[in-house]
């Protein structure tokens, strides 16, 4: 792996596949509540904004790919709820392959509370899934994985996704991994996987280090071929023993930050698919989940191509631009 190694790394693949993208994980629907501070647990705070809407990190991740000229096909479970009509009408009509996801008869929809604070668009997520809607490895064919160029996978399903992820790596599928909290047993779907992109929380908790490049290091230790950590309004980090790339973050007036995550995903895989650079990779990357938080709730403000390429060409990064660097610095 080099420095800007994305690009090349993808040089060395050319897949067919029937779509873009394969998503395995989650579909959720989320109800946002904009509150005037930072949320609390005790007392009482005024409701200053509302809002009902579908989410879920694959679901938002493939709906964001379409609308960055990819097509996508998701497998997941939802309850035979109203909740699950709101949640997949999006993807439906956004031409997203819907047909690998399981409506499981008397089971609940995955739902999300999220806070919002009005001033700062920081959100806490608070969340509920029923366990009905866990997929054994035995309900989903391997044709369901092999028909991507790229797969996708949350950390929700530990078994299903590793799964998964070893379907796609014998057939020579690159794997991106979107992953937030750690949970035992996790290490053996980072070994399936050559796109890991974590956040700071996970970094930190999982390698017990502060410092993103530690955690890029045991990324990389454990099979990864581009590792990412996502620090938030910092930007991102990648790369790994040979070297690092820092990426900032694009300033925007932040409405809610739901969502950033899963469409910086989204764009990780469109740049990938285009061939580009990993120092460009990042940019887009980084931009894209800018522009989602400019507008309430995780499919809000998804970008076109269009609009994502003319941000970054009048966008300005935080002080200090995307730099490389040897990995001893970090």
């Amino acid at each position: 792996m080099t420095v800007d190694g994305a690009g090349l790394l993808w040089s060395e693949w050319r897949g067919a596949g029937r779509v873009d993208v394969v998503g395995v994980g989650q579909c959720a629907i989320d109800e946002v509540v904009v509150v005037d501070g930072p949320p609390e647990f005790t007392g009482k705070k005024r409701v200053v904004e509302l809002t009902r809407g579908p989410g879920g990190q694959i679901a938002t991740a493939a709906l964001a790919c379409t609308r960055l000229g990819l097509t996508a096909a998701v497998v997941s479970a939802v309850g035979d709820d109203e909740a699950s009509k709101l949640m997949l009408e999006p993807l439906r009509a956004a031409g997203v392959d819907i047909s690998g996801v399981r409506i499981i008869p008397g089971a609940e929809s995955q739902r999300s509370v999220i806070v919002v604070d009005q001033k700062t668009g920081e959100r806490t997520v608070l969340w509920h899934r029923d366990p009905r809607l866990s997929i054994r490895v035995s309900e989903v064919r391997p044709e369901e994985i092999e028909q991507g160029r790229v797969l996708h996978v949350d950390a929700q399903d530990l078994e299903l996704s590793t799964w998964a992820a070893s379907v796609a790596r014998k057939a020579g599928i690159p794997v991106v991994l979107d992953a937030d909290t750690p949970a035992p047993g996790i290490d053996s779907l980072l070994r399936q996987v050559d796109f890991p992109i974590v956040s700071r929380e996970f970094a930190e908790r999982h390698f017990g280090t502060r410092r993103p490049v530690d955690s890029l290091r045991g990324l990389a230790a454990l099979g990864a071929r581009f590792p990412v950590v996502t620090l938030g309004d910092r930007g991102a980090i990648a790369g790994g023993r040979e070297g690092v790339i820092e990426s900032p973050a694009f300033q925007v007036a932040a409405r809610d930050t739901t969502g950033a995550g899963d469409v910086f995903h989204a764009a990780f895989i469109w740049g990938l698919l285009e061939g580009m650079s990993g120092v460009r990779i990042l940019q887009v990357a980084n931009a894209a989940a800018a522009m989602n938080c400019r507008a309430l709730g995780a499919q809000g403000g998804l970008p076109s191509r269009e609009e994502l390429e003319d941000f970054l060409e009048h966008a300005r990064p935080y002080p200090g631009g995307s730099r490389s660097a040897p990995s001893e610095e970090g």
